[in-house]
């Protein structure tokens, strides 16, 4: 289980169902702070250069639900970062201990998760370089919270080719940050998303709009919160939608094709 890591593990996992691609445990610091994140690169050295994506996962962090997520994800043609923005030592079991691990990030200052996100994009580009991967260029992915912590790292004024939020809340404490964005944002919203209100949505375009960002907002109908998470089940608030993942996925590959041709 990944959960059960320690601080000093760098392994390789290799997964029958994924026989594709290799997933390796990648420690790091940050202001004295450790984590562990991790990279998801094919099993065989590509031939060509390769997409690659930091992904944040949902507020729940990196667990065995979300590297499968990711993994699948890589086998679209990526090589992936699932990026560890909490520290090794937080793993939440429940919503109240993700809760409170995403509130800790999410509150009026957020300069510490635009750092841990501008670490993560850093280390992508590190450790691609070192296993002798090619990139056509770095982008970011991210679900519910992760969805939150890519535009961030997109306000944070740091130079990529793309950022996607998947569900994820569209609000930040200083809107004009937006002026420092060097990216292009596609952001995939349930249009009956109870966690991320009109106003939220309608604050987000303005928001866009005052900063002349090169942006995409794409509402789906009949879609609530979590609608790629397999294990959402609270209907009406949160809740897997087969039809629209797939969709949103599909959004996800065509963006990134153009920003990173």
């Amino acid at each position: 289980m990944l959960r059960a890591l320690t601080l000093t593990m760098v392994a390789i996992i290799s997964l029958s169902a994924h026989a594709e691609t290799k997933t390796t445990v990648i420690k790091h610091q940050l202001d004295r702070e450790k984590f562990e994140s991790v990279l998801i690169t094919p099993a065989n050295p590509p031939t060509e250069a390769m997409r690659a994506i930091v992904l944040v996962p949902n507020w729940m962090g990196i667990d065995d639900n979300n590297i499968a997520q990711a993994k699948r994800i890589a086998e679209r043609g990526y090589v992936v970062l699932v990026a560890d923005v909490y520290g090794a030592k937080v793993r939440p079991k429940d919503a109240g201990e993700a809760g409170a691990a995403a509130g800790k990030l999410k509150g009026g200052d957020r300069a510490p998760l635009r750092a841990r996100m501008n670490q993560a994009l850093a280390l992508l580009k590190s450790e691609s370089a070192a296993r002798g991967i090619a990139l056509k260029g770095t982008g970011a992915i991210g679900f519910c919270f992760g969805g939150t912590s890519v535009l961030e790292l997109a306000r944070s004024g740091t130079p990529l080719a793309g950022v996607v939020s998947f569900h994820g809340g569209l609000d930040t404490p200083n809107a004009g940050d937006a002026k420092n964005i060097k990216t292009k944002v596609l952001a995939l919203h349930g249009a009956d998303d109870p966690y991320v209100p009109r106003d939220q949505v309608q604050a987000f375009e303005d928001e866009m709009r005052a900063a002349n960002v090169d942006w995409q907002l794409l509402s789906y109908g009949g879609a609530v919160h979590s609608f790629t998470d397999v294990e959402a089940k609270a209907k009406g608030e949160a809740e897997y939608n087969e039809r629209v993942a797939t969709r949103a996925y599909a959004a996800m590959d065509e963006f990134f094709r153009e920003v990173m041709p």
